[in-house]
């Protein structure tokens, strides 16, 4: 039995499918809607010149002996790129593809702006893979990422082959999530100067303990603490993440789809996937596969990585 459980779905789709497993791809031409698209990227409302400029992003290389279709994960909110190392390692061993791991504008070493949308993030990745001489990839995105990762394969579907969007969906997110909270309490904490960094990180936990009850998490949350002259601070950009909550929590409307294939991957301790954004979900990847690693959280690739390399490489082949 595989380790990814599929969803049975009641009557959502055809009634001959017994799951959420969507083979028939629709044919119609979404050309024009979709660079209309990107042709209002610049000039909405409240968008800056820029907003659609690209920044530097870091980035690691994984190097296979094969020459298949390169992988390219994107972590989420709060992470970096080495929050897959250990799975990127993996999956060239087996599979012999070369593996990228990018962190995100705002996150990791990766050059900070005031803006981050996923419009942004999008321009941030088609930069990357330009430079990098990726022509075409295959992404992989968990929660914000896999927001970046659907948005630039709705904008640019030339360049992804397959796409594997990890516990998050193309829907408001907000409701399910304490991003706010965790926010604010990064930016209470106060360490002093030129403590040692077991300490920095041991006064940073207590800190944080009152309002980030679970360990695991305030230890992910800790690998951004960095320690430079003496100060410690976050290397991720709170003040931009706090200002574009809502852009992050949101996903951008589109009136096209993206036709390659996709799986979209949740854990069964998880809210991010829900049967209400299956017709959504639908909608703009007619080709997905909804599947659910079971007792996995919103980090499934923490929860359960032998699980998730393994759902990986079956979706690969």
């Amino acid at each position: 039995m595989s380790v990814a459980c599929r969803f049975l779905s009641s009557g959502l789709l055809h009634k001959a499918t017994s799951h959420i497993s969507i083979t028939g791809c629709r044919n119609s031409c979404f050309n024009n809607a979709r660079m209309h698209w990107i042709r209002q990227i610049g000039t909405k409302a409240n968008s800056t010149a820029d907003s659609a400029r690209p920044v530097t992003l870091t980035y690691d290389v994984f190097d296979g002996k094969g020459d298949s279709t390169p992988l390219v994960f994107l972590h989420g909110l709060f992470g970096s790129k080495s929050n897959f190392h250990s799975i990127a390692r993996s999956l060239v061993q087996r599979t012999g593809r070369k593996v990228v791991t990018v962190d995100a504008r705002n996150h990791g070493t990766s050059t900070h702006s005031p803006i981050i949308t996923y419009e942004a993030m999008t321009n941030d990745l088609t930069q990357l893979l330009s430079q990098l001489r990726i022509g075409k990839c295959i992404l992989i995105g968990h929660s914000m990422g896999g927001k970046v990762a659907m948005t630039t394969a709705l904008t640019q579907p030339t360049l992804v082959e397959r796409l594997v969007v990890v516990d998050i969906s193309p829907a408001q997110s907000g409701s399910v999530t304490n991003f706010p909270i965790y926010i604010q309490a990064m930016k209470d904490v106060s360490v002093p100067r030129d403590v040692p960094r077991s300490t920095a990180r041991r006064l940073a936990e207590d800190q944080l303990r009152k309002h980030v009850k679970e360990r695991s998490l305030r230890q992910f949350l800790l690998t951004n603490l960095v320690e430079e002259d003496g100060q410690y601070s976050w290397r991720i950009n709170l003040e931009a993440i706090s200002n574009h909550l809502d852009d992050i929590m949101n996903f951008p409307e589109f009136n096209t789809s993206y036709e390659g294939p996709t799986l979209f991957l949740g854990g069964t301790n998880s809210a991010y996937i829900s049967s209400e954004d299956y017709p959504e979900i639908q909608r703009l990847f007619p080709c997905a596969d909804i599947q659910y690693i079971p007792d996995a959280s919103h980090w499934i690739h923490a929860d359960k990585p032998l699980d998730f390399i393994s759902t990986v490489i079956s979706f690969l082949q």
